[in-house]
């Protein structure tokens, strides 16, 4: 079986070391796909509780999300940074978050938290959606659509958290969240395969709107 090996290389450039890596984009979108997957099992009923998200919070959407992130600042790639760096805070944050309703850091912490102040830190996380989801429009179609659901999640991520307008928006919350989950094991998949065999397996939609070049 042929196996292709991807070598750290150090290329000099007007006086520089530029380390040259590989596309960490599938790396973070497995992060994403697989805390999304099971976050959405729980809003949906499928599973119970936050305990055994946790491991799956912290180590795939925070800490892959945000190595790839690391990663993609060594491609000079701003958005990607940005974007996975980013994500994988905000999933740090939700994991402290559970810890302290779960009551890991002692019983006045479990008991003297406003599930407000978490609503509040969707909506900032809803505005950084947004504009991330017009940059997407430079990168591809799929991209696009895992920013638009995400814009959906933080939306009714928002709106349940501080009780404006009823279960409607958990409903919303949790399919969108699913949806996460299905176009990032896509995005995921076509970034492995289409760099492994050096040609298009799985296509993402060429970058689209009015502002792309």
């Amino acid at each position: 079986m042929a196996a292709q090996v991807n070598e750290v290389k150090e290329v000099k450039v007007f006086g520089h070391v530029q380390e040259l890596v590989g596309n960490p984009s599938a790396l973070g979108l497995l992060g994403l796909a697989i805390v999304t997957l099971v976050a959405s099992s729980q809003k949906l009923g499928f599973t119970a509780g936050t305990a055994f998200v946790l491991p799956w919070a912290i180590f795939l959407g925070a800490c892959a999300q945000f190595t790839a992130g690391l990663l993609d600042f060594k491609h000079n790639n701003t958005f990607g940074a940005t974007a996975f760096c980013g994500y994988g805070f905000f999933w740090f944050g939700v994991a402290m978050s559970w810890m302290v309703t779960l009551g890991m850091f002692g019983e006045k912490a479990a008991t003297g938290f406003d599930a407000h102040q978490l609503g509040v830190a969707f909506i900032g996380y809803f505005i950084f959606t947004m504009y991330m989801t017009i940059g997407s429009m430079a990168a591809s179609k799929v991209l696009f659509i895992i920013f638009f659901l995400i814009d959906l999640l933080f939306l009714g991520l928002f709106m349940n958290t501080l009780g404006w307008g009823g279960e409607i928006w958990h409903g919303l919350a949790a399919w969108s969240e699913l949806g996460i989950a299905i176009f990032s094991f896509y995005g995921s998949a076509a970034s492995v395969l289409n760099t492994q065999y050096g040609r298009v397996l799985l296509p993402v939609g060429k970058p689209f709107g009015p502002w792309v070049k």
